[in-house]
């Protein structure tokens, strides 16, 4: 098939060779099978044959096995006669060793080039998921982003998030007459649980320069598509972020792309390693956004590949949208096991040559039960297949290696340092300053002022009453008890004390404003 990515096939006891259409690429895809199956293998000649159609690819690299693409295996390598006789056994007489485009991202910028995203973009029904917030803290969430677009406060990174919710807490009092009460607790708990998304190491994906998805859909100078990967081996120690920002990914494309209907081939693929992270306890809400995505991002072009141990890790609605689906070894230790395997067998379209459910159960590593969409989004009778070898690396890369690699790639210029704009905290902030200045000046101004003058306002700050001029000429006889008490607290005011008082009076109002 000359439209396709060759999967493998052939030899005995296996079907015909195994193709995916790259016109129906676009219709998203499964890899399964159990830990030591050969998932990360089919992950990488599934990468291959992609870049070398012209499609550019995004995944994540969770063993850091997957940098090797970069890298062109080698005919020394243990592996090298085992290769070429799989190769003879499927037919697949023009294998080559060869190194592909590869671009290296890292949230935390260790490993590749920084993956930013602002505040603003990630949006508070997201965000609430990465900080795992109450519904109640979700909605002081959303006031925060409200007032950001009223106020002209732009939320960039953390530091301007935590500046808004100082101030939403300062002013809860008259927000509550458009908002409602909003909780000082709420308020505690969403800043706390930012705190442990900065231990987590999460601080420096928020700011800028964010990133741009025309950067992830490039093509290398020979016509090849760019093999993004996304160095995950310390991002999924914190897996909540991982399957938050893989989601945030999706969420932009389908709301920037255009739509193409069915192109010949995509304009992105997508892998998902790890999909369960994404639906572990998540809340209906978010598995209908993302059922929502994946049924809808196809007319974008992309198409979107989970990898998982076990289908039932994907909720129905969902799996039911994975047309092409590459199936590897499961095992059936336990009753929740034999089941999985059951309904993973039922999905297929049965081969009359084999039973689906003892092939789950019997295939090797490197080899898989297949069913790729054919003619008008058929899906195939399923086969049994024996996967392709890798033309890359099979394994890591050296450190040396990807540093050289990252050296040379241009998007070092535009990521690889932040930016800080003026945003929510620097704003805030100079309020704050300009707020205390005012305060010091009209302390200033109030002690410049007479004596008599100083009184006169003071009293008429304090007591309420207006103190006529001609009163305070009228000849009076010797002070009584209570007008020597009033002016002696008077006289305070005046002083030290007074000023403290007054600045911390008008400290609240500026605040308030």
């Amino acid at each position: 098939m000359e439209n396709g990515v060759f999967v493998g096939g052939g030899g005995p006891g296996h079907g015909e060779k195994q193709w995916l259409d790259l016109g129906y690429a676009n219709r998203h895809g499964l890899i399964a099978g159990a830990t030591g199956t050969g998932k990360t293998v089919t992950l990488q000649i599934l990468a291959e044959g992609f870049s070398q159609a012209g499609v550019p690819v995004f995944m994540a690299d969770v063993k850091g096995d997957l940098a090797g693409l970069a890298v062109a295996g080698r005919p020394d390598h243990k592996l090298h006669d085992a290769f070429m006789a799989r190769c003879a056994t499927i037919g697949f007489d023009t294998f080559a060793y060869d190194a592909f485009p590869v671009t290296f991202w890292d949230l935390f910028g260790q490993q590749g080039h920084p993956v930013r995203a602002t505040v603003a973009e990630m949006g508070p029904h997201l965000l609430s998921r990465l900080l795992d917030l109450s519904e109640a803290q979700e909605g002081v969430l959303n006031i925060a982003f409200r007032l950001s677009d009223e106020e002209g406060l732009p939320l960039l990174d953390l530091a301007d998030l935590r500046a808004m919710l100082v101030w939403i807490g300062e002013n809860r009092a008259n927000l509550a007459l458009r908002y409602g009460t909003i909780s000082t607790a709420s308020i505690g708990a969403i800043q706390r649980r930012l705190l442990v998304l900065e231990n987590q190491g999460g601080t420096g994906f928020f700011g800028e320069p964010a990133l741009r998805l025309s950067d992830l859909m490039r093509r290398a100078p020979d016509g090849r598509g760019q093999v993004n990967i996304l160095a995950a081996d310390r991002l999924m120690t914190a897996p909540r972020l991982y399957a938050t920002f893989l989601l945030w990914l999706l969420s932009e494309l389908f709301e920037e792309l255009p739509e193409v209907g069915d192109p010949d081939k995509p304009k992105l693929v997508f892998f998902f390693d790890e999909a369960h992270l994404l639906f572990d306890d998540a809340p209906k809400a978010l598995v209908d956004k993302v059922e929502q995505v994946a049924r809808l991002i196809r007319s974008k072009g992309v198409g979107v590949y989970f990898i998982t141990q076990a289908p039932d890790d994907i909720p129905e609605d969902i799996l039911g949208q994975l047309g092409n689906r590459i199936q590897h070894a499961l095992r059936a230790f336990t009753a929740r096991d034999r089941n999985a395997l059951r309904m993973a067998a039922e999905t297929y379209r049965a081969n009359p040559d084999f039973d689906t459910e003892a092939a789950i159960r019997e295939v090797g590593v490197g080899e898989a039960v297949t069913s790729m969409l054919q003619a008008k989004g058929v899906p195939g009778i399923v086969q049994r297949t024996l996967i392709r070898p890798p033309s890359s690396q099979l394994g890591p890369i050296s450190p040396e290696e990807r540093a050289a690699i990252r050296a040379a790639s241009d998007l070092g210029a535009r990521y690889d340092a932040a930016t800080d704009r003026h945003s929510a905290h620097e704003i805030l902030r100079a309020r704050a300053e300009a707020a205390a200045l005012a305060a010091e000046a009209a302390e200033a101004e109030e002690e410049d002022l007479p004596l008599e003058r100083r009184e006169y306002r003071t009293a008429r700050r304090y007591s309420g009453t207006r103190v006529g001029r001609s009163s305070a000429r009228k000849p009076r006889k010797g002070p009584s008890f209570g007008e020597a008490m009033g002016r002696m607290v008077m006289k305070e005011l005046t002083g030290t004390t007074g000023r403290r008082l007054v600045r911390g009076v008008l400290g609240g109002l500026f605040k308030g404003r």
